[in-house]
Order: structure tokens, then C-alpha cells, then sequence
């Protein structure tokens, strides 16, 4: 059952209605079986003193694009009733029409554009009005036998509103209803939700659990688990099993679904999902239609349902059936747009949102690991609402050119048009290696600050994960993601892609700059240090890169790999003869790699920077003294010795090289790879020409 979150002593200590407004939009919001993400609306009408201090009365409603669960009073409108109140008395109203005329209504020209469905709001007799997509009550209104079973629950206490898109007509309709019915407590919205009302901002929330609850009553008595959606047919797979065959298939499916813009992928096996998808009827279920119309921008109309008997040792077979579905898919969805389209309409991205796999669990497509969970979280709703559906009758949903006339209405699309613009590293996945130190920390800051996610991979897993949370309280949940690995372990290197893979789709930026260094006279380096330096710096390299290379193959959506050199790649340093050979090393693996991943659209690049002190583990160990020594100088004197013999008189800092890296993974060096930066100040000894 839904839970009365209401605290009346924080209530209380609230200021004004608009407070209490937005904490019943927060506590509506922050329960998911009420409210879908970015759906529904809330209002309430004070009185209040305008610019000439005179008392107006005002409602204020969720502004557009925003969500419930964490508004606050900016994202409300406020709007004058006196203006809005003659609009009952028209017969029709474009929305084009409405959505001018609301402008000026608005008490404040800062202030967000109104809903969509600000009139429904409007013409209720009330002080306060929540409208909701609550799960309970979406089954009702699916379910092709709901109104039968609404008066059943409710009695004559419901206005019952066929289904049509929001706006003018429907609020319209709406109001006509409650204002016939005297009784009237809740208006059931047919294929849409719930509207309830109250004297208070207190009642109207209580009201809306209240209904939510009688229906769930209803429905839950009635649910027989073990037929539920025809019956379980195919188990679920062991759990560690899910994961591995989904980290070996995403980045095949991130390439099949990416053609048009690269996607963010997210792999979902909770028990939901393998209860729906290993059901006798999923199939066809999953086939009708949206549950909401307030899915389908971000779960089209229906999902790509993969026909497979759960088999571990058939990966491959999945991966065809999931190529071709995905292929066939599109083709669909292209088709449909034809069938439908309005003139001026442009596309979306034809691939699907949501891929549905017996005994797997659930893919899930997005511009970003956020927009990927939407879709997530919104066929989570989806299959509640299938299941009472199906418990009360037969599930239904909007026509297909219903369906459509909502993917591609254009007051649905204002919402998505309030998202921040698309920046260079948007959609695209950054591989840091050595995450956790001083370049590889300024790198990942660096791309996320252009919308790249980022995997920080590094052998201090601790120092990785604080980076991470540092760069996830600012940008957003999950947009870094830190692992433990050791560059010169074949198995940890192979299992930390797999992660990233499990976890965003795959990878395309490769930062090869783990490192170490170490510094003796020729004749006193040991075979010991000259290993250490060859497979760190040498072999880790080569690991990287080339598991990289096989998932960007896989892929087949090209990508950057960038390896962080060293000035001594190409300038034979003094007491460093290992850590200078194995540098030279990397420098002509990247260009090997190069001419071979040209074909393919893999580019490598080198940046070459010197003498990087600040933030680097190296720079803190013993390699200070060992450089200072060989230089015959004092290990603080140091950082003013290399400022100094540089041409320009400047020292360089891990930002700097993070630019060079930034360079070299962006669209402006689309057309370079087997290059070699400098980013060392000028040191005449190592120019490269």
C-alpha cells in the first residue's frame, strides 16, 4: 500500500502556500508508484497582493519540464485566475492559442511556462488539485473492463473521462463532469491517471493516497501470483550469470542501437522485470502499447521483446537474435514515423529505449546513464500497470496514432528542449587510467565538464571513488564510475571493461596513463626496476589498449585512445634509462595501434609533458629525490629547476595536460591520430621536429 507521508509538524512550520505546495509535490513525487518521473501536476490558489498591493487571486502550478520529487518554488507558475477563468466559458481552444494565452496570465515573466495541463487545474472548483499517474489507478484505467470496475470500487463518487491528449477539451471536460456530478471525489482519466482535489494542501494530498489505496485494495485481493502474465515459463538465470552475458553483449547492442547517436546503455535484472519477462505472455504484452502517455517520449511505444530460452552457453545466439532484432526494430519505427508524421515532424533516434530478454532482464538506451534510468524506471511503472491490468481484465492502450500524436506533440517536446544543450563529450564514455592521481583526475574533471561519463580505473580503488563522488555530487549520480585494476593483470584489466561496459554500454576514449617512475645510474638499475618499469608502463599499456581496441571494434563506432607519454619518450633522460626506454616504448605502440585502427575509426594519440609535480603520486615518492639528486639540487628546488629550462619560464600542471587529452578525444582532432603533443614548456631537447 502507498504510505501517508504527511508530517504535519514540518507542515506546519512551512511558510505560506506555496511552501506547503511544494512539499506535497516533493512527497507525491518521491514515491514512484504515485507519480511517474517528470509527470503530473499539482496546484493550489491563494489570494495574494500584486505590484499595486492590491489582493489577486492566483493559482500556482507545476511549471513544464520539471518533476515533482525535487521542485522547489521556482519551478511553479503563477497565474491570475480572473484572466484564466473566462477561458470555461469557450467551446474550443488550439493549444497553440492556450499556450499564448497562459503567457499572459503569468504573474511573473520569469517564471516557467505553465503545464500542459494548467486549464485542468483552472476550471476545478478548488482550492487544491493533484493530478497523478498513481500505478493502481493506471491499471483501472488500462484495463479494458475499467470503468465497470471503477463503479465497482468507487460507486458514483468518480467522473469517468474518456481518453483524449490534454488540454483545452480535456480539462474542459474535466470540470463539466465533477460540476454534473455532485458526489464526485476523483476523476478517473481513461489510458492517463487520476485527478483529486481538497480544502486544504493537507486534504488534497490525503484525498489522493486515500483513492490510490482503494484501488490497490481491489486489485490486490484479486492478483494470483503464480498466473500473473500467463505464468512463469522461463527462469531467470543465476544472478552473476546476468551479468556477465550483458557485459559481453553491450557494446554489440550499444553499436546496433547507437547508428544514428551514440547511446548511453544500463542493464536492469531486478525482480519485476524477470518476473514480466520470463512470463507465457510478455510477448504480446509487451506489444500493446504504452502504459502512460507520459512514457512514450522516453520508452516509445512499445519495447523490443527478444525471443530467447535462457541459455548461458548460447551468447552468441543472443547476440545475433538481439543484431537482428534491433535492425528490424528500426526499420519498424521508421515506418511507423511515415505512417504518422505531421508536417514538420523530425525523427527521433529509431533505435528502442527498452530491450526486453527472457531470463536476462532489461537493456535500456538514453542520451546519458540518467535519461537510460528514466526509461528504466519508467517501464518499472509500466509492467505494475500491466500486471492489475491484466488481474481486472484485458490491458489496453492509446491507438497507434494516439500513441504518436503524443511521442511527437510538440508541448511534450517543449520539456525536453529545457535540457541542457549536448556538449562535445555528451554521449560518449571516457576509460581513465590512473584515475585516482593528479593528471588522471584533472582529465576526467576535464570531460565531464563537456558531458562525458567517465570509468576512473586505478589500483588505489579509494582514491578513485573519492574523485568519483566529488565529480558525481556536482555533475549528477553516476556520471563517473571508479574500479579497481592493475595494469598488468590480464584478468583485472579484462573485468574492469567488462564493468564499465555492464554499467554505461561500453567505452569510447581510452587515457592510457597509469604510471610510475624510477630513477638509478644505467649501471645500477636492476633487472628488478627495469621489469617494474617494462610491465607497468610497457605491458599495462599494451593490455589497455588492446582490450580497448577489441571492445571499439565490437563497438564498430570508432574511437580515441590517447596514451600520456613522457618528454623522455623521445629525450634520453639522465639516470632513467628504463623509464625512458619503456616510454619510448609507448609512444610507438600508439602509432603500431594507429595504423592499424585506422580502418576501424580508432585514432591514437600521445601527448608528451614533463616534470607534472602537482597531484602526482609519482612526483610524492622517491623519484623526487632521485631526480633532484641526478640534477644535483635540492628535491624542493626542483619544481623551479624545470620552470627554468623550459623556453617559455612556465611550469606545467595536470590541467594543461588534460587540455592536450581533451584535444586529442574531441571532434576538433577527428581527422589526427598518430601524433605526438608536447606539453612540457619547451624543452629544446625534446622537440619532436
Amino acid at each position: 500500500m502507498v504510505q501517508n507521508l504527511w508530517d504535519s509538524s514540518k507542515a506546519s512550520a512551512l511558510q505560506g502556500g506555496l511552501d506547503q505546495l511544494v512539499y506535497r509535490s516533493n512527497l507525491i513525487g518521491s514515491d514512484r508508484r504515485v507519480c511517474n518521473w517528470g509527470g503530473g501536476n499539482t496546484s493550489s490558489k491563494t489570494v495574494i497582493k500584486d505590484f499595486r498591493g492590491r489582493d489577486v487571486e492566483v493559482m500556482y502550478v507545476k511549471g513544464s519540464g520539471s518533476d515533482l520529487a525535487t521542485m522547489k518554488q521556482g519551478n511553479f507558475t503563477g497565474l491570475r485566475m480572473e484572466d484564466i477563468q473566462p477561458l470555461f466559458e469557450r467551446e474550443a481552444m488550439s493549444d497553440e492559442d492556450m499556450v499564448a494565452y497562459l503567457v499572459n496570465c503569468m504573474i511573473d515573466s520569469k517564471h516557467p511556462r505553465a503545464s500542459i495541463e494548467t486549464l485542468l487545474h483552472a476550471f476545478l472548483p478548488f482550492n487544491h488539485v493533484d493530478h497523478t499517474h498513481p500505478d493502481a489507478i493506471i491499471s483501472l484505467c488500462c484495463a479494458d473492463n475499467g470503468k465497470e470496475i471503477a463503479k465497482e470500487i468507487f460507486g458514483d463518487r468518480f467522473v469517468w473521462v474518456p481518453y483524449i491528449r490534454p488540454g483545452f477539451t480535456l480539462s474542459k471536460m474535466i470540470a463539466e463532469g465533477v460540476l454534473n456530478n455532485p458526489k464526485a471525489e476523483l476523476v478517473l482519466m481513461e489510458k492517463h491517471g487520476l485527478v483529486t482535489w481538497g480544502d486544504t494542501s493537507e486534504a488534497c494530498y490525503a484525498k489522493t493516497i486515500e483513492i490510490i489505496n482503494e484501488a490497490e485494495r481491489y486489485i490486490e485481493s484479486r492478483v494470483n501470483e503464480a498466473t500473473l502474465f500467463g505464468g512463469l515459463v522461463h527462469q531467470p538465470l543465476p544472478s552473476e550469470e546476468r551479468k556477465n552475458i550483458a557485459a559481453k553483449l553491450m557494446p554489440s547492442i550499444r553499436g546496433a542501437v547507437s547508428d544514428g547517436k551514440k547511446m548511453i546503455l544500463t542493464f536492469d535484472d531486478e525482480e519485476d522485470v524477470l518476473a514480466f519477462v520470463g512470463s507465457r505472455d510478455s510477448a504480446q504484452l509487451s506489444q500493446v502499447g504504452a502504459a502512460c502517455p507520459d512514457h512514450l517520449v522516453h520508452t516509445k511505444v512499445v519495447p523490443l521483446f527478444i525471443d530467447w530460452t535462457p541459455d548461458a552457453s548460447d551468447v552468441e545466439g543472443l547476440r545475433r537474435k538481439l543484431i537482428e532484432g534491433i535492425a528490424d526494430y528500426k526499420q519498424q519505427y521508421k515506418a511507423y514515423f511515415e505512417r504518422n508524421k505531421n508536417e514538420g515532424d523530425v525523427m527521433f533516434e529509431a533505435a528502442p529505449r527498452v530491450i526486453l530478454i527472457p531470463g536476462l532482464g532489461m537493456i535500456n538506451t538514453g542520451k546519458s546513464w540518467a535519461n537510460s534510468r528514466v526509461s528504466a524506471a519508467l517501464y518499472h511503472r509500466a509492467i505494475a500497470v500491466m500486471r492489475g491490468a491484466t488481474t481486472l481484465g484485458k490491458f489496453v492502450s492509446l491507438s497507434e496514432n494516439e500513441s504518436y500524436n503524443v511521442e511527437y506533440w510538440p508541448l511534450e517536446l517543449y520539456k525536453l528542449s529545457l535540457a541542457p544543450a549536448e556538449a562535445e563529450f555528451s554521449r560518449k564514455v571516457a576509460f581513465i587510467t590512473g584515475g585516482a592521481g593528479g593528471i588522471g583526475s584533472a582529465t576526467a574533471w576535464r570531460l565531464v565538464s563537456e558531458g562525458a561519463h567517465v570509468v576512473l580505473a586505478d589500483l588505489n580503488l579509494e582514491g578513485a571513488q573519492q574523485v568519483a563522488v566529488e565529480i558525481n555530487g556536482k555533475f549528477g549520480d553516476n556520471v563517473a564510475l571508479a574500479v579497481k585494476m592493475d595494469v598488468t593483470n590480464e584478468d583485472m584489466v579484462r573485468a574492469a571493461y567488462e564493468q564499465a561496459a555492464l554499467h554505461y554500454g561500453g567505452v569510447d576514449i581510452i587515457v592510457n596513463n597509469a604510471g610510475l617512475a624510477t630513477s638509478s645510474p644505467f649501471d645500477e638499475t636492476s633487472l628488478q626496476e627495469w621489469n617494474l618499469n617494462m610491465n607497468v608502463l610497457g605491458t599495462g599499456y599494451f593490455l589497455v589498449a588492446r582490450e580497448a581496441f577489441k571492445l571499439m571494434k565490437e563497438q564498430a563506432l570508432g574511437g580515441s585512445m590517447v596514451f600520456v607519454g613522457s618528454k623522455n619518450s623521445i629525450y634520453a633522460g639522465k639516470n632513467a634509462s628504463a623509464y625512458s626506454s619503456v616510454k619510448a616504448l609507448e609512444a610507438h605502440l600508439a602509432r603500431c595501434i594507429a595504423a592499424e585502427g585506422g580502418e576501424y575509426g580508432i585514432r591514437v594519440n600521445t601527448i608528451l609533458p614533463d616534470a607534472i609535480l602537482q597531484g602526482s603520486a609519482i612526483w610524492n615518492s622517491n623519484w623526487r629525490n632521485e631526480r633532484a639528486a641526478a640534477y644535483g639540487i635540492e628535491p624542493d628546488q626542483l619544481e623551479e629547476h624545470y620552470r627554468k629550462r623550459t623556453t617559455l619560464l612556465v611550469n606545467i600542471y595536470p590541467q594543461d595536460v588534460a587540455e592536450g587529452i581533451a584535444f586529442f578525444a574531441s571532434s576538433k582532432a577527428d581527422k589526427t591520430t598518430g601524433c605526438m603533443l608536447t606539453i612540457d614548456g619547451g624543452v629544446p631537447a625534446a622537440f619532436t621536429r
